[in-house]
């Protein structure tokens, strides 16, 4: 157990863990599942979200984190503390080195926080912090250790991360709190206000995966929903179209879409240049929405491409993050220095 080291992308939707010479170890989604009566934990991760929406009154499903940051801190130290318990074991001494993702536009509170929570959780102190976007460029194996720009859109379940690296520090970002979880939300209204039918999170989430798609796909695909009728009160099942979500979930695809022309727009003209000709690259869960690559190209007139695992990539890229933290540390600003302890 001497030197391990862990990578840890504590997102909203889901925490990754990444152990060197293991690869990802942990996939959980980040939910926590509390008895009400005592506080105590019921159930973490994957057994908790089966609880969404399901579980009796007495015992609270709780997504701790919310648009990237920790929104319940003593919930979140307990989902991590479960996790890397799971990693070293829970009798183990030595401490792991412990190196968390953040996103790019977080505060110095918010930082604490993170920082806070992973060593309340068994992290060696100091734990270490890395913007989101920087960890996604590692993990997908992109050279930003180069005087070259590489441009990273990292779409999770809570926020957008758009960001131009060079030489293991961020030039420019952007951040905005839209990403899946809007995704699902707008897809929600819009079949409660087109099929007057209530649905949950998780319905909207596996129609999204079903047939979602930023641009309108060649053959239509359809899926059927079940929910409760507006009208009645009573279950009721209903078949949406590919057509239909494509453009529910617009609104929020314009803020992505936004927040990339934003970066682009601060970019130094040498970077610009570098990004024109390499492109851009998406990675985080939602990048797997259809045709969310083809969008970006055809509205930035910039190509577009999604890394190859691009919801493991953060995990990954936080994980090696720990061999290079002198030259990430040299990158960082003064006053936003992600890496510093106490």
């Amino acid at each position: 157990m001497f030197g391990k080291r862990i990578g840890v992308d504590l997102g909203t939707a889901n925490v990754l863990i990444y152990v060197r010479g293991r690869g990802i170890v942990i996939r959980e989604p980040s939910v926590v599942a509390v008895a009400q009566r005592d506080n105590t934990i019921v159930a973490v991760g994957g057994e908790a979200r089966e609880m969404l929406g399901r579980a009796p009154g007495a015992i609270a499903v709780i997504r701790p984190m919310r648009d990237g940051v920790i929104a319940d801190y003593l919930t979140t130290e307990a989902m991590l503390r479960y996790f890397i318990g799971k990693v070293v074991g829970r009798f183990n001494i030595i401490k792991p080195e412990v190196m968390v993702c953040t996103p790019a536009g977080v505060t110095s509170v918010e930082q604490r926080a993170v920082r806070d929570a992973a060593e309340a959780a068994g992290a060696r102190r100091p734990a270490q912090l890395v913007p989101e976007p920087l960890a996604a460029a590692i993990g997908a194996r992109i050279p930003v250790g180069s005087p070259r720009g590489h441009m990273v859109v990292d779409i999770g379940g809570g926020r957008t991360e758009a960001a131009v690296i060079s030489m293991y520090g961020i030039v420019v970002s952007e951040s905005v709190r839209v990403a899946g979880d809007r995704l699902d939300e707008a897809i929600a209204v819009y079949v409660k206000r087109r099929h007057n039918l209530l649905i949950g999170d998780r319905t909207a989430e596996e129609v999204k995966i079903d047939v979602g798609s930023a641009l309108p796909v060649e053959e239509e695909l359809t899926t059927d929903v079940r929910g409760r009728d507006q009208i009645s009160g009573l279950p009721k099942n209903i078949t949406v179209t590919s057509q239909e979500i494509t453009q529910a979930i617009q609104d929020p695809l314009a803020s992505i879409l936004g927040a990339i022309r934003a970066v682009l727009e601060r970019t130094p003209p040498e970077l610009a240049s570098d990004v024109m000709d390499r492109g851009i690259v998406l990675s985080g869960g939602s990048a797997l929405l259809r045709n969310l690559d083809r969008l970006i190209s055809q509205e930035i007139g910039i190509p577009c491409s999604v890394v190859e695992n691009p919801m493991e990539c953060v995990a990954v890229g936080a994980g090696i993050a720990l061999e290079h933290l002198d030259l990430i540390r040299r990158a960082q600003p003064p006053e936003g220095d992600f890496l510093a302890g106490y």
